[in-house]
């Protein structure tokens, strides 16, 4: 908006009423007035600044932004500048764009499988970042891992040393970026009983289903043994060179209204989440001391359905977080409660349906949208970036 300059205005009036005042008086005056333009200007400042610093746009970009305030040097009675102490205002610092490409756990097989994935990375999106599952939802794990429990039970399904794929995507030109999942694990309980959800009453492993129809047991944060697991596993590949890791499955299972009376309130009661963010505060710590970085992922449709014990951004120490729309999963509709959500357009339109549904949930955190989904095209995911980045949010995750 542009001011018009008028002129001066004069104003005259009929007689003259101001009285001069002696010099004491106007000595205190001018103390007066001075001590008040300060009181104004601390009280000012003192509330602009941690307004300024609390203000944050959904997928801010690397560039830091800068407040600068032009004014007047002082001077004394005789027009010398005064020399005056200058403060040191924060600068906020926005974080880094995080443009990646995830791969498959078939593509990590080994070195030469992962250069021949690569390939096909979209050449002009500016991807920096590739993505390798290394511990999947179910337990499984696709790496050379030397930790007991996952020798011990049989989850590694691959034996690529973690060295090798840092180094097939190092040469390449892409930063490694490991994702790991938590707390979705059946097979490990199976063999350990402690980590696994245990009922009140005689001890007896809980599942989520019949026997008959599929039912298996599930990994709880409320285990000192699954914690320390997951802990270990972050340790062991942060510890290899990867640039980031992204942390996924901090959930619980979908509790019955009759489970409460086997497993207690501890399970199902409000203030659950606190196993969940200090299971995830551990691991940032761990995966931090080693000099890498850790992200949080967090299933869209498991926001849709409720599923938000994690995002505590006043707890946690993790600040970005990825939100996965898996399009497979969606492609089935979302059932929640009495409503069911379907998604039954191109894959343009159901990221952009999905974002108007859970995009709020993660407004406390800095974002990227992660577009995944086995039965999509390379152009698939370019339709459904667009609509990403129309939504301002300038990290993102294809594959």
């Amino acid at each position: 908006m542009k001011f018009k300059n008028k002129g001066r205005k004069i104003y005259k009036t009929k007689e003259k009423n101001y009285y001069g005042k002696s010099p004491v008086g106007k000595a205190f005056s001018i103390g007066l007035t001075v001590l008040l333009i300060g009181g104004i200007g601390f009280i000012g400042y003192s509330v602009a600044e941690p307004l300024l610093n609390y203000s944050k746009k959904k997928g801010d970009n690397s560039a830091s932004s800068e407040v600068v305030s032009a004014e007047t040097d002082p001077t004394d009675e005789n027009g010398n500048p005064i020399e005056k102490e200058t403060a040191s205002v924060p600068v906020p610092v926005n974080t880094e764009n995080y443009k990646a490409y995830a791969l498959s756990p078939l593509e990590i097989s080994d070195a030469q499988s992962i250069k021949s994935a690569l390939k096909r990375v979209p050449s002009d999106e500016k991807i920096e970042y590739i993505e390798v599952p290394l511990k999947v939802s179910g337990g499984e794990i696709y790496y050379a891992s030397n930790n007991y429990y996952a020798t011990s039970s049989g989850v590694i399904q691959a034996y690529t040393k973690l060295s090798d794929i840092v180094s097939a995507i190092s040469s390449e030109g892409y930063k490694p970026v490991a994702t790991v999942s938590t707390f979705n694990d059946n097979v490990l309980p199976n063999y350990f009983r402690d980590m696994s959800y245990l009922t009140v009453d005689d001890g007896s492993q809980w599942i989520d289903n019949d026997i008959d129809a599929g039912g298996k047991p599930w990994m709880t944060p409320f285990s000192e043994s699954a914690v320390s697991y997951n802990s270990d596993i972050v340790e062991e590949i942060s510890q290899a060179g990867f640039s980031k890791i992204v942390c996924y499955d901090f959930i619980f299972p979908d509790f019955r209204a009759s489970d409460m009376e086997y497993l207690g309130e501890k399970v199902t009661g409000a203030d659950r989440y606190m196993a969940l963010t200090s299971a995830a505060n551990l691991m940032y710590d761990k995966i931090l001391n080693n000099g890498s970085n850790m992200l949080l992922e967090v299933n869209a449709s498991d926001l849709l359905k409720g599923k938000k014990d994690i995002l505590q951004p006043m707890l946690l120490k993790v600040n970005t977080v990825i939100l996965n729309i898996d399009l497979d999963v969606i492609s089935y509709g979302v059932y929640t409660g009495d409503t069911v959500y379907e998604f039954t357009g191109t894959a343009a339109e159901n990221v952009k349906k999905m974002l108007d549904l859970v995009s709020s949930d993660v407004d406390d955190f800095n974002v990227a949208v992660r577009v995944s989904g086995s039965t999509l095209s390379t152009q698939d995911l370019l339709d459904a970036k667009k609509v990403i980045e129309e939504y301002g949010y300038d990290s993102f995750v294809l594959g």
